[in-house]
């Protein structure tokens, strides 16, 4: 019985030890990931301009504002790019890597910071697509969501992400739907504003 208490602490100790070497592993990658997540991420710090491209739906303020993408934040996991329409600086795409893929996710805000009720729906990655090009086929969250907000048709959303030397493309499509901006990347353009909910 006394040695059974004298190993507890060290075993105790192993258990923590393990826990944190696994807390500190890296993710697992796939480089057509690997190579795509870098591409953007070298882009860090900059914003460019993009226009819309195809658009099904009615007229709206995509068409009729000034489009802007910044490549905000940047680390190891996880890429932060608010679009802005505008002044409207409501959305923040954030990527991340998740260990078994790519995650995108859009952050909507209202202007005091806090989050919109249609907030954090994206997707995340069921191939390896490749080093230019990754989709995003809506996640369960997502699904949810625009069941919740009785969007029903939003559920066979998916998105597209490019990423080639002179262009930038974010597309969503769905069937009877299509959205797409493009970036040009030759041509930096001034930082926008922080986005809603964000700080310096």
């Amino acid at each position: 019985m006394k040695t059974t208490n004298r190993l507890t602490p060290i075993l105790v100790g192993l258990l923590f030890a393990s826990a944190n070497s696994f807390a500190d592993a890296p993710l697992a990658s796939i480089s057509s990931q690997d190579a795509f997540f870098n591409q953007i991420k070298s882009l860090c710090g900059k914003s460019f301009e993009g226009k819309v491209v195809v658009d099904n739906a009615p007229a709206s303020d995509f068409s009729t504002e000034k489009l802007i993408m910044h490549v905000r934040k940047c680390t190891d996991s996880e890429l932060q790019i608010p679009f802005h329409i505008g002044e409207n600086a409501s959305r923040t795409w954030i990527i991340t890597k998740t260990g078994s893929g790519l995650s995108l996710k859009h952050d909507h805000r209202h202007n005091d910071g806090s989050s919109d009720i249609s907030t954090m729906y994206g997707g995340h990655t069921l191939d390896k697509g490749w080093a230019q090009v990754q989709t995003f086929p809506a996640d369960e969250y997502s699904k949810e969501l625009f069941v919740k907000l009785a969007i029903p048709q939003s559920i066979s959303n998916s998105w597209q992400m490019y990423i080639y030397p002179e262009k930038f493309t974010y597309r969503l499509t769905r069937p009877g739907r299509e959205f797409r901006v493009d970036f040009d990347l030759t041509q930096p353009v001034q930082q926008p504003i922080t986005p809603w909910g964000y700080h310096d």
